[in-house]
């Protein structure tokens, strides 16, 4: 009998234990969000290198929380501390009202440690080395009006800035809120971890959601901001590039962030560090390490912990609602401003510039500009604005480092 009863004491106990007795509904919601994410990531292909480390993070700390647990002291007396650990040795001691205490450390959940390198600003940074270094600015500096049209998209993260403020956010919540118009994750991660980490997980899946989405989102804005007359405009090739060009310019951009917006150093800085290996043509190992095997390993830290902050109590409230619209709101407002500039470059230069490249302003690289092109195409069979478009899509990527920027230099 004895044996039966430590049997069924045990079954009680891994019930008790189990999620059946410790999840809520609203860690069921968010697996259920979680499925909507894996079915965009591997159905759909939404931007999956990111989504499915997402969504997965989000699927597994909504079932097993303690993943995410922070590392803690427990005081114990001589007796519980042999029974659980076997020995009191290597322990500190507390002495309360004449007795001895041990303080038994207990250690964090994997993703917590993990999650250090988004809560301390090392992942967004490495992901700009990797961009960089896969990135060719031959396009900005063949053409630097992109610049115009770079800046011109990020305008959108400075109106949604006042909004987020009337909708009843932080000027520190507002400034994160509004960075996800620049379409770029690892900013918007930067910026919310030091201006609202609160609010982590809601801006990261809503800044990567709508990265994914752009070949949805954009096209119709696109359309609707231009003539076909325009969206037909077939562009001139763009001048050759030297490589001393490539050099230097990487060199002069930090050296100019770096001075006039010290706060947007570190990705500005980490994005050309990355470009010059690549140009430089003596570092072929460290750039092929920063593109492919660094990339990815960060791209898995970065996604599953950045998941991971998405847990139910934490991502189910009104206030997340309300960042996922005023996130549409910011990333729509940048493309249109990026079409509406590009309009007037049209209008300025006699219609040699096709206003779709403004689109491609904001810093979803290079998705942006694959959907300015196909737009193009669309009008125009014989119409090739890829080129074209990545000058204000490598715009965009430093654009919206530099708002992040004046960002945090005004609101931390």
């Amino acid at each position: 009998m004895e044996i039966i009863q430590n049997f069924i004491d045990a079954i009680v106990g891994i019930f008790r234990e189990s999620g059946l007795m410790s999840l809520g509904w609203q860690n069921y919601v968010m697996i259920a969000v979680a499925c909507v994410l894996f079915f965009l990531a591997i159905k759909k292909q939404y931007e999956p290198l990111l989504l499915l480390p997402i969504a997965f993070g989000m699927l597994l700390v909504n079932l097993y929380p303690s993943i995410m647990a922070a590392p803690e002291t427990t005081l114990m007396s001589a007796e519980e501390c042999i029974a659980a650990k076997g020995t009191v040795e290597g322990y500190a001691t507390t002495i309360m009202d004449g007795v001895t205490y041990y303080n038994v450390p207990h250690y964090g959940g994997l993703f917590y440690y993990l999650y250090q390198g988004v809560k301390l600003g090392i992942y967004p940074p490495l992901i700009f080395l990797g961009v960089g270094a896969m990135t060719d600015f031959g396009p900005l500096i063949a053409n630097p009006k992109s610049f115009i049209l770079g800046a011109a998209a990020q305008i959108g993260i400075f109106v949604t800035f006042i909004g987020a403020i009337f909708l009843g956010f932080t000027n520190a919540q507002s400034g994160a809120i509004s960075i996800i118009g620049g379409a770029d994750g690892p900013t918007a991660i930067f910026v919310t971890t030091k201006l609202a980490p609160e609010l982590l997980g809601s801006i990261a899946i809503a800044a990567y959601s709508y990265m994914a989405l752009v070949p949805i989102i954009q096209p119709p804005i696109m359309r609707a901001l231009t003539t076909k007359k325009e969206r037909a405009v077939v562009m001139e090739q763009l001048r050759p590039v030297s490589k001393l060009e490539k050099i230097i310019f990487p060199v002069v951009i930090v050296v100019i962030i770096s001075i006039l917006l010290p706060d947007a150093a570190p990705l500005v800085g980490m994005l050309m560090f990355g470009n010059l290996l690549k140009e430089s043509g003596v570092c072929d190992r460290l750039s092929k390490t920063a593109q492919n095997e660094l990339m990815n390993i960060i791209t898995i830290f970065l996604g599953t912990t950045v998941g991971a902050t998405a847990t139910g109590a934490n991502f189910l409230s009104f206030n997340t609602l309300k960042i996922i619209a005023l996130g549409l709101i910011a990333f729509m407002m940048g493309s249109a401003f990026g079409v509406v500039f590009g309009k007037l470059m049209y209008k300025f230069t006699g219609g040699k510039v096709n206003p779709l490249i403004g689109s491609a302003g904001v810093s979803a690289v290079p998705m942006a500009a694959r959907v300015s092109q196909k737009v193009g195409q669309e009008e125009n069979p014989g119409n090739f604005l890829l080129m074209h478009a990545m000058g204000p899509n490598v715009a965009g990527v430093i654009g919206s480092a530099v708002a992040a920027g004046v960002l945090l230099n005004v609101l931390k």
